[in-house]
């Protein structure tokens, strides 16, 4: 009597569960209810405003790893007279499942005006100059998150030198109470992985 091929099926990823990468193509929930606010982020050839895997379609996670430069960044609901805070981060470096070196800074700017990020642009300080995406091979997806914070008012928002030093194993948590920036008025993530795998 042979063995029907649903349970060889179930034996093999019972047995190998992490040598098995499933094809993502979709977010699950959790990744989908990320992002909230109306914050776009735009590069050349991909708009996004709304939780996304990037497709490997036109070779679009090739160019935001090793062509495309920042974004451009624009929250329409910004109070004009407000200033914000942008961050950018991995909270998967190296790997989704071993995440030693989260949260990885990608980008981080203070004292945006409301106004200019309003209409698209972002005037403010540069703590931490743009880096894009580049996760390792075979690390799986990464999710890239942008969250951007109304700062309170008269804050000077700062890293501090351990910070400066490296961009990874940010204490993001740590960073945010400091400077008392509570939750996100609006966040966004893509999932991507290398782009030779």
């Amino acid at each position: 009597m042979g063995v029907p091929a649903p349970f060889l099926v179930l034996f093999f990823f019972t047995l190998w569960p992490d040598k098995v990468e499933p094809k993502q193509d979709a977010l699950d929930p959790l990744d989908a209810s990320f992002c909230h606010g109306g914050l776009q982020v735009t590069y050349p050839e991909l708009d996004i405003n709304k939780c996304l895997v990037i497709s490997k379609d036109l070779k679009l996670r090739e160019k935001v790893s090793t062509i495309w430069k920042a974004p451009q960044i624009s929250f329409s609901g910004a109070k004009k007279e407000k200033m914000y805070a942008l961050v950018m981060v991995d909270p998967d470096a190296p790997s989704r499942t071993k995440p030693t070196s989260a949260y990885w800074r990608h980008w981080l700017i203070v004292n945006i005006k409301g106004s200019a990020l309003k209409k698209g642009r972002i005037q403010g300080t540069t703590l931490t100059d743009y880096y894009p995406p580049t996760p390792p091979q075979k690390s799986g997806f990464h999710r890239y998150q942008f969250m951007l914070f109304e700062q309170p008012p008269h804050t000077h928002v700062s890293l501090a030198d351990q910070e400066r030093s490296s961009r990874g194993k940010w204490d993001f948590q740590a960073f945010i109470t400091r400077f008392d920036l509570g939750k996100p008025v609006a966040s966004l993530q893509f999932l991507t992985q290398n782009f030779k795998d």
